[in-house]
């Protein structure tokens, strides 16, 4: 079961938090209702489709001035719900090293 391997305790809502995801590129955006959140991730129910977040990595823009805001990576879709996980510093940078030890040839 998914849930019970989380590190994080999850926050759910009663009411509707209204957010924005929005590409890192600032290509696209779109309208999401924030449904769940953790120190470590989200799930969101997304409006319209979820085509762009092949992109994987993307902006949660929590606040109307765009002052409030998460870079996550696409963790797992299920229709119009997501869930991301967010991303700091260091699980970026744990994140490349993974990818440059992958990628390199082998001998």
């Amino acid at each position: 079961m998914r849930g019970s391997s989380r590190k994080a305790s999850r926050v759910h809502f009663e009411h509707k938090h209204l957010v924005n995801i929005v590409g890192a590129d600032g290509t696209w955006r779109r309208g999401c209702i924030l449904l769940d959140a953790s120190a470590t991730g989200a799930k969101l129910e997304v409006e319209g489709s979820t085509d762009v977040l092949k992109a994987q990595e993307f902006f949660l823009v929590l606040s109307s001035t765009g002052l409030a805001f998460r870079r996550c990576e696409l963790v797992w879709v299920n229709g119009a719900q997501v869930g991301v996980h967010f991303l700091t510093e260091k699980t970026r940078k744990r994140a490349v090293a993974i990818k440059q030890n992958n990628s390199a040839p082998t001998p």
